[in-house]
């Protein structure tokens, strides 16, 4: 991704994105990062007879950054970051990410529990974010609209399973909406 990045990001973008990364970089003596950014999703978390995944080669990856704020538009950031790497194990940052936002929850948890109004039966609406109770931090994704989500876990990156059961323990979906608390 390096590569690509640096041949196909403007110089002030490389400069905005390096900047970012001293934001977020580990300073000695710190607080310990969010829970979620060592989160992990194992095979056990797979149900692989609920569908199939789709991942996209480093070389075919669009750089964007975060989304406008849309469904469409959270739909299409996932899209841009098929088979990206960058955001496994921070699918709360993804989700957000998505939705041009971030830092709003922890975790996937945090998400599921403050969001609101919560569904557990029917078809997710394209851009809204789906749940699985699958660590202590849980895991979400975006819908797509089909019945099938996009996520930061599947294969070990970005990409799109056909069906929200591509994970063990659905918890359910909350509207598509600008996170916030």
């Amino acid at each position: 991704m390096r590569t690509i990045l640096a041949k196909v990001a403007k110089p002030a973008s490389v400069a905005a994105l390096a900047i970012a990364a001293l934001a977020v970089a580990p300073v000695a003596g710190a607080a310990p990062a969010a829970p979620e950014a060592g989160a992990t999703i194992t095979a056990a978390d797979i149900n692989p007879a609920a569908g199939t995944f789709t991942t996209v080669s480093d070389s075919e990856l669009a750089i964007q950054g975060a989304g406008d704020g849309t469904p469409a538009g959270a739909v299409q950031w996932f899209k841009n970051h098929m088979g990206s790497t960058a955001y496994q194990g921070l699918c709360e940052k993804a989700v957000e990410n998505a939705y041009g936002t971030t830092g709003v929850w922890a975790s996937a948890n945090a998400h599921w529990n403050g969001a609101s109004p919560k569904h557990t039966t029917g078809t997710p609406p394209k851009g809204s974010f789906v749940y699985w109770n699958i660590s202590q931090w849980g895991h979400v994704g975006i819908a797509d609209g089909s019945g099938g989500i996009y996520a930061s876990s599947i294969g070990g990156k970005i990409g799109h399973a056909s069906s929200v059961n591509y994970f063990n323990n659905y918890r359910g979906w909350t509207p598509a909406a600008v996170p916030h608390r």
